[in-house]
């Protein structure tokens, strides 16, 4: 017996009959031999950690854009949060963990320079979302257009973490609320970093339900996910009223605050300056020419612009409309 063979035997033995075995997976696009040390859903989510969109995530804006300060999240220790929040709850639940954790790492490769900012922008250019983007990540931009051929369950997890139709398997359930209880105490967090808010600024009954340090409000969440799911996954009706107040409440609070997005109203510009120049001259890496080929060079432009990290869009900006000084 091979040790993937041993894990896979460990899972039926020890797992719930809710979760999605690796020996069941829907499979891969394009076949492969199975790996003699490892489930196909720990191939895929080595596959993710390798990959170059994976590495970029360090510098893309999470909420505070380009922060001065080695403490506010970006888009890397986001996933990293998301990754470890979804994992506690699969393995209270006795679903496949490593699915989960595969689900998590990949479900922001697709997110654009400056966080949701830089998402509007090319939405309003081609009807863009960074899921159906972090999909398109894995299955055809990641190896020079070749995509990392990723299990059906993991891919589905990716373009499902978000909203509307929910992931087929529950641990892709898992990383949408996962999702959802780390960025918004993350948020909390790096805003009371930023002088934005302070502790007594949250909504008194909200602390009072759900904890007043973030460790308290994400334990709380957590245990009240892992009471309530079952066949599907979800919180309490009660913790899923205050969790939802605390939304609301970061909404008006932080994530439309204009002290906080004011060097968000650059970003549309740039984005639309970079999109059109590109495209009129062409100028985009060799490894985007295969999908300028096969879906266009507009299609090309947005992919290039999706993956850009924050410095390097505005490096390229400064290089593209900044004069340079002469240089003999």
């Amino acid at each position: 017996m091979t040790p993937r063979e041993r894990t896979e035997q460990i899972e039926r033995q020890f797992l719930s009959p809710n979760a999605a075995f690796s020996a069941d997976t829907k499979g891969r696009e394009t076949p492969e031999e199975k790996c003699e040390l490892r489930t196909d859903y720990q191939r895929d989510r080595d596959r993710i950690v390798h990959c170059k969109s994976f590495r970029r995530l360090k510098h893309k804006t999470q909420v505070f854009l380009s922060p001065e300060g080695d403490h506010f999240r970006t888009r890397l220790t986001h996933t990293l949060e998301v990754s470890q929040i979804a994992r506690t709850i699969a393995f209270s639940l006795a679903l496949n963990e490593n699915l989960t954790e595969a689900i998590a790492l990949g479900h922001d490769l697709g997110h654009t320079p400056f966080g949701h900012a830089g998402e509007r922008a090319l939405q309003e250019i081609c009807g863009f979302t960074h899921a159906q983007q972090s999909l398109r990540t894995v299955e055809k931009i990641e190896k020079s257009g070749k995509g990392l051929n990723l299990t059906f369950e993991v891919r589905d997890g990716i373009v499902h973490h978000t909203s509307g139709e929910e992931a087929e398997t529950l641990e892709g359930r898992i990383v949408r609320i996962a999702d959802q209880i780390a960025f918004i105490n993350h948020d909390i967090d790096d805003a009371i970093r930023a002088r934005v808010l302070s502790e007594k600024d949250l909504p008194k009954d909200v602390t009072e339900a759900l904890g007043h340090r973030k460790s308290e409000r994400i334990d709380t969440l957590v245990k009240a996910v892992i009471r309530s799911s079952g066949d599907t996954i979800r919180m309490d009706e009660e913790t899923g009223y205050y969790f939802q107040k605390l939304y609301e409440f970061m909404f008006d609070r932080v994530y439309l605050n204009p002290f906080v997005k004011g060097e968000e109203r650059k970003v549309p510009g740039l984005i639309h300056a970079l999109y059109e120049t590109l495209l009129r001259t062409e100028k985009i890496p060799l490894d985007f020419l295969p999908i300028a080929e096969q879906d266009g060079m507009e299609r090309a432009v947005v992919d290039y612009i999706a993956g850009m990290t924050d410095h390097y869009a505005v490096s390229l900006y400064e290089e593209l409309f900044i004069p340079r000084g002469w240089d003999q």
